[in-house]
């Protein structure tokens, strides 16, 4: 079910804004609204999330228009390159454990290699308070310094096979102050194949690139706390000696 632009912008201010305490009053009509409407943020499109998060527009990539299929074939090219040095035994990325470290080494050869082109710039998004963020949506900004247009790119390795899994990879978190997307521009995954380690190396099979002008998302609506908040002295009835 389609929702209007002006809910998303009045919904996400809400979450953005640094509000003091809010009264339990207050907080049902806003608790009562996901319980009875929670359904309509079932199947969104992310750029219409986005665009009421940023006020910034989201655009479709061109193939037809010369920059955006230049700046295409520079990604790809990139991720070809990657492909090749990152299966190098001498790489580091092959002296990590995990498969949550890996995207960091393919992030960082991205950022290196899509800088080199000449004609391009690339650069971890600062956010909206200036600050380089390495965290969060969108890793990277790609962008043709001679006409200014953005891409913004997002690594993600991912199980090869693992495409139809229904298992959450993608989050979006809207927030003000560190929120990232301060340009119209396309917004890109680029999707790393993997198919584990073998005899000490990471194996990266193949890239995907993805257009999300229409991708969809969906929100998931949770109250959160900490053991700070759990466990205070006050709240404390007993313990064991």
């Amino acid at each position: 079910m389609k929702i209007y632009l002006p809910l998303f912008a009045l919904f996400f201010a809400t979450v953005g804004c640094a509000e003091p305490p809010t009264a339990n009053a207050d907080i049902k009509p806003f608790v009562h609204w996901l319980l009875d409407d929670g359904e309509r943020l079932e199947d969104v499109r992310f750029a219409e999330v986005a665009e009421a998060v940023s006020g910034c527009k989201v655009l479709p990539v061109d193939t037809a228009d010369v920059v955006d299929a230049a700046m295409l074939v520079h990604v790809q090219a990139a991720l070809d390159a990657m492909l090749v040095e990152l299966a190098k035994p001498e790489n580091p990325i092959h002296e990590v454990g995990r498969v949550n470290e890996i995207s960091r080494h393919v992030e960082d050869f991205l950022l290196a290699r899509l800088n080199e082109g000449e004609g391009y710039s690339c650069s971890i998004p600062p956010n909206a308070s200036g600050d380089a963020q390495r965290s969060g949506y969108p890793d990277l900004r790609l962008e043709h310094t001679a006409s200014g247009r953005v891409f913004y790119i997002d690594p993600k390795v991912y199980k090869q096979g693992s495409e139809d899994s229904s298992f959450r990879t993608f989050y979006f978190e809207p927030k003000r102050a560190t929120n990232k997307i301060l340009d119209d521009a396309s917004h890109l995954i680029v999707g790393i194949a993997h198919s584990g380690k073998v005899e000490g190396r990471w194996q990266l099979e193949a890239w995907k690139v993805v257009d999300l002008i229409d991708f969809r998302v969906r929100l998931k609506a949770e109250f959160q706390s900490s053991n700070r908040e759990l466990y205070r002295e006050e709240a404390v009835l007993g313990q064991s000696e």
